[in-house]
């Protein structure tokens, strides 16, 4: 720390870079200081600087080089999936508090690397699922933490867009992402889910996996794609058993032909009482609590504002609050609100969905 302050160091200044994380963390001025940009684009990397950099930033196009320096604290991870593995592996080997954007890794494998290395190094390592800080996922952590709902014994996690395909940057590459919807939104409301459940010990997974969008583009939010270049699936969905008989079914689509789209939302089903956040894609998250009282079934409604973070309708409180808890956790040697053992297990589940699917069988583990 130079001053007080975390000096922080990002590889890759792209979209989520731009859009969540250098906005909010500049917010804090107190906290940290934005001094090392690394991308494989030097402009890119040159226009992040001037923007949100310290007046000593320095530029990188090599992310080995960035990681020798030994004054950057924390690195944040914010490059495509298939790269975030090695990427943080390296920066923790380095002596280096993480924060690598979601999902943890494209496999299971790789994801283990990294939760060793952090283990290994004693440096900290989260994920950025920013979802968990929305203000009614927040209330809906504490209807749970407070037993409202009981026992969780069903649940749903939804991320459905109608016709919503990201055309920009590497999302339909599969090279460099590993899949598509199930990966990219699919990873959030597993997150929400598994960490509202409390429950992070899968028995089995079923999947099924969807091409059949492709050259289909009428429509979308977004503006049209090339059939050519779209190499990932349009819709992917899971049926998750935990060892303890608990159910998850997972759904996730960037095309599918529904009027009910569902974005980082969840639906949980307790022996006390239920709770289902609604909402995402422009449309306000509601979150809608049930339980039965004075002989009669009763629904409590609590409104939250805004839709889908950094598309629409929201105003970055989530990736605000994220940053802080972070950079709180590290000055403070606390841990981070996702720790790396919760992660991992989203990736294992969503790869086996896909394994499932591949194999035309369950996946057991």
């Amino acid at each position: 720390m130079k001053n007080g302050k975390l000096q922080i160091g990002f590889i890759g200044c792209g979209g989520i870079a731009n859009q969540k994380h250098l906005p909010s963390l500049v917010k804090f001025p107190d906290l940290c200081e934005l001094v090392a940009f690394c991308d494989i684009l030097p402009e890119r990397a040159k226009k992040a600087a001037d923007k949100y950099g310290a007046p000593h930033a320095k530029t990188y196009t090599d992310y080995t080089e960035m990681l020798k320096d030994e004054k950057i604290d924390v690195v944040h991870v914010l490059t495509p999936n298939v790269m975030h593995s090695p990427m943080t592996v390296a920066a923790l080997e380095a002596g280096k508090h993480v924060l690598c954007e979601k999902p943890m890794a494209h496999t299971y494998a790789d994801a283990k690397k990294m939760l060793d290395a952090s283990k290994k190094s004693g440096k900290k390592l989260t994920i950025g699922y920013q979802n968990r800080f929305r203000d009614e996922v927040i209330a809906l952590r504490k209807a749970v933490d407070s037993g409202f709902l009981g026992d969780v014994y069903f649940a749903k996690a939804h991320a459905v867009r109608r016709r919503a395909v990201p055309t920009w940057g590497v999302f339909p590459n599969k090279a460099l992402q590993g899949g598509g919807p199930l990966i990219d939104i699919g990873t959030h409301a597993l997150d929400l889910t598994l960490w509202m459940m409390g429950n992070y010990k899968p028995a089995s997974v079923s999947g099924s996996v969807f091409w059949k969008m492709a050259d289909k583009f009428e429509a979308n939010v977004f503006g049209p794609w090339d059939p050519k270049t779209f190499e990932v699936e349009d819709s992917a969905f899971g049926f998750i058993k935990m060892e303890n008989g608990a159910t998850i079914y997972l759904e996730a689509a960037w095309a599918l032909n529904t009027t009910d789209a569902k974005e980082a939302a969840t639906t949980l089903c307790g022996t006390e009482g239920g709770a289902e956040i609604k909402g995402g894609m422009g449309a306000p998250y509601r979150l809608v609590l049930n339980t039965t009282k004075y002989g009669k079934m009763i629904d409590e409604e609590i409104a939250g504002a805004g839709g889908v973070a950094y598309f629409e309708g929201r105003s970055g409180d989530p990736g605000t609050l994220e940053a802080e808890q972070w950079l709180k956790a590290v000055i403070h040697d606390t841990q981070p609100l996702v720790l790396p053992e919760q992660a991992i297990v989203v990736t294992q589940v969503l790869e086996a969905i896909y394994k499932s699917h591949e194999i035309h069988d369950i996946v057991r583990f």
